[in-house]
């Protein structure tokens, strides 16, 4: 079954993490979608520069730091995601709190150790 998988803070440089992170979700076969500061490809998906209304989205993985995610609170609130991970170096407890509040799960993980040990 594939997790449709939004990753915000997508980079197009093969050594961030986001960017194997993606690499990886395709690997799985998982469906994804993706946002970053430029446009450009990475695996076989497209990363878009503006928050698009994307449908069905299952997980949301976050590869930004907690000021940058301010931007996207309700962005991310309208999606009804059933999950949003905050990888190593995103904590936002305002943030969890808000999605608490929305029924919406969160859980302080890395993205790529939860595919590496097929807890994902």
């Amino acid at each position: 079954m594939s997790k449709k998988t939004l990753v915000i803070g997508a980079s197009l440089k093969e050594e961030r993490y986001s960017n194997r992170a993606i690499q990886k979700l395709r690997a799985h076969q998982i469906d994804t979608v993706a946002i970053g500061l430029r446009k450009g490809i990475v695996a076989d998906v497209n990363i878009d520069v503006e928050k698009k209304e994307y449908q069905n989205i299952d997980t949301v993985t976050l590869y930004l730091n907690p000021k940058r995610q301010e931007e996207y609170y309700n962005y991310i609130i309208d999606l009804k995601p059933n999950r949003v991970i905050f990888n190593p170096g995103t904590e936002n407890f305002e943030f969890l709190k808000m999605l608490k509040n929305n029924n919406i799960e969160s859980e302080i993980a890395c993205t790529l150790v939860l595919l590496g040990t097929n807890q994902y």
